[in-house]
């Protein structure tokens, strides 16, 4: 007979009773104050409601023994400052309608309770019409004259002093005031137009002088950042986004260097981030992360901020169409080559081809954002060109055969497809003019900056997939099965599946459930043969709950038309002639995405007069 273990007493019945307001406080502080740079967040939020134009940040060991805040906004009047310490106290909103539009950083009404529950803090304030400032103790709630000009500072001693077990939990001063740094540099560009420092220890760690947006995000992530990436900005109805989107050469191995801002407020938003790496699908290598710094200002009635109590997410009203305009501008803006851009005048803004469609919104009628396609308005070198079909039938033809009959042959090498242009026109092309080829891998070319260096073969490669990709966008057919594929399926899986059909039509998938824990797939696109269904199936079903779109099939047509473009492209060790070279610069000018190939390698590298005469040591 074998003994079972004797069951766990229930505790002891205790009677409800309420909290104290201390505690309460304290457990709101919890979500909150995580750490002396949430502190610093919520200073610089109610700093940046108030007005100010110079805000000034000071720690004392990384903002655990204390951290001051100081602006030259508005002021708080002295007859309410004590309210100013109650829990869900504010001057931001006052009705609901007001919580649904709300435009300021701040407007909870506790993080001022919060932290002073966790710490010992005061507050000294003075208005334009004041005689003199007022200081509030929080801890005695004692006011008493003081001395400083129209604004407020906040001192935020001692942190977590109050209970010392989430005191353990923080890491070195280092680290603390690194995330303060952090914290900082983001607020910082969202408003270039205010003035920002950092002192650490009695030693000034950051400071940023009022500026222009692209001066501050020069000063804030660097030089490199702003020399490696391109300028975005698009506005249509009640969206505008702005900013600037890093270059594939330049992605990095963390996702360390991405600011998403939503109405001035720096988020994290999966949908967003997703709208933007599934931009960077075919131009990035392996786990490689886009940097970019984008603002999106949004008519406040279409995006809830009041969804964390940290306001680090927050929930759109259409995020499936704020996605899939958000992934095409990045298309675009990354599908210019460099040698286009420098062959063209900069333009300003990416603009809506046709005026966009009205938003009803709680029985009004809002201008929004057109989610249909758009044409391109960026500056390329030959618009002409690339009005016309992107692959010639009579060359390209049985490439396409291949790729949709048997996407696993071996395609032999495709000619190039431009003629070349006259020898007195060449100089003036972007990649200018082939001169040689070097040990049958390289094409090495002269421009009006200098010597041009192209991989052929990753060249011919971007060129062949992209043409491929264009030939097949409106080639979506579905092949039904002979034999439906079923398989087990989550109850997510299962009601995404049900109000998601329209969808899945479209991408030439017939999915529908099958019983309450099984779908059955009874077509799939046609192009995707001997692909795994049922893990294409879940991660196109995944996508369309996550983000209400999916570009899982896209992606698996792309990765089997890279496959025969790498196969098809020329092979290292074959000569060229000076006319095919020519032929391979004139694709590369007419072809998006020209400056990668489909595995993320760069295809071609400049090298100008300056710099060679610097190997030379020319001129010195």
């Amino acid at each position: 007979m074998i003994d079972t273990p004797p069951l766990p007493q229930a505790p002891p019945r205790r009677p409800i009773a309420e909290l104290p307001d201390e505690l309460i406080s304290q457990i709101a502080a919890g979500e909150v104050v995580e750490r002396p740079a949430s502190v610093v967040r919520e200073l610089l939020d109610n700093a940046i409601d108030a007005g100010a134009s110079q805000v000034t940040v000071r720690l004392l060991e990384g903002g655990i023994r204390a951290i001051t805040v100081e602006d030259d906004g508005q002021g708080i009047p002295a007859d309410e400052l004590p309210l100013a310490l109650r829990r869900h106290a504010t001057s931001k909103i006052r009705n609901l309608a007001e919580l649904e539009a709300v435009g300021s950083l701040g407007f909870r009404g506790e993080a001022l309770a919060a932290i002073a529950s966790v710490s010992d803090l005061s507050i000294t304030s003075r208005t334009a019409d004041a005689a003199h400032a007022t200081r509030l103790d929080a801890r005695s709630g004692e006011l008493q004259p003081a001395a400083r000009t129209r604004g407020t500072t906040v001192e935020v001693r001692e942190i977590f002093f109050n209970p010392p077990a989430r005191r353990k939990f923080l890491k070195t001063e280092a680290t603390e005031q690194a995330h303060c740094l952090e914290t900082l540099r983001r607020v910082a560009l969202t408003r270039p137009d205010i003035g920002f420092a950092l002192w650490a220890d009695g030693k000034l760690a950051a400071q940023w002088r009022p500026s222009r947006l692209d001066q501050r995000l020069a000063e804030v992530l660097g030089e490199d950042f702003v020399a490696a990436s391109r300028s975005l900005s698009w506005a249509a109805g009640p969206l505008r986004i702005e900013g600037r989107l890093g270059l594939p050469e330049a992605a990095r191995s963390r996702a360390d260097q991405q600011y998403l801002f939503v109405n001035g407020r720096f988020v994290r938003d999966r949908t967003l981030a997703h709208a933007l790496r599934s931009a960077f699908d075919d131009v990035l290598h392996g786990q490689r992360q886009p940097s970019y710094a984008l603002h999106i200002d949004i008519a406040p009635e279409l995006v809830d901020v009041n969804v964390h109590p940290t306001k680090i997410e927050v929930r759109f009203r259409d995020s499936r169409g704020l996605h899939q305009q958000l992934r095409r501008l990045a298309e675009q803006t990354l599908a210019a080559s460099r040698a286009e851009l420098e062959a063209s005048p900069p333009q300003a803004h990416l603009s809506a081809a046709s005026p966009p469609p009205a938003l009803t919104l709680a029985g009004e009628n809002l201008p929004r954002w057109n989610p249909a396609p758009q044409q391109s308005t960026l500056p390329w070198a030959s618009r002409a060109a690339l009005a016309e079909p992107r692959y010639d039938p009579n060359r390209d033809a049985w490439l396409l055969r291949a790729s949709v009959s048997t996407p696993d042959a071996k395609a032999p090498t495709a000619p190039f497809g431009a003629a070349a242009a006259p020898e007195a026109q060449l100089e003036d092309w972007p990649l200018g003019r082939a001169i040689a080829q070097l040990h049958g891998v390289y094409v090495l070319a002269e421009n009006r900056h200098g010597l041009v260096l192209v991989d052929m073969h990753a060249a011919h490669e971007r060129v062949l997939y992209e043409r491929f990709k264009a030939a097949l966008a409106a080639r979506m057919d579905a092949q039904p099965l002979l034999i439906p594929v079923v398989f087990a399926a989550s109850a997510e899986e299962i009601a995404t599946c049900e109000s998601q059909q329209e969808a899945l039509q479209q991408l030439g998938m017939d999915l529908s459930p099958l019983s309450a824990q099984q779908l059955a797939l009874r077509s799939r696109p046609a192009l995707l043969e001997g692909a795994d269904l049922v893990s294409l199936a879940r991660r196109v079903l995944a996508d369309l709950a996550a983000v209400g779109g999916s570009h899982a099939l896209e992606r698996a047509q792309h990765d089997l038309l890279a496959t025969l473009a790498c196969h098809a492209a020329v092979r290292a060790n074959r000569q060229l002639t000076l006319t095919e070279m020519n032929a391979l610069l004139r694709d590369m000018e007419r072809t998006e995405r020209a400056d990668q190939c489909t595995h993320g390698r760069p295809t071609w590298r400049q090298l100008t007069l300056r710099e060679l005469d610097a190997l030379f040591l020319r001129g010195r």
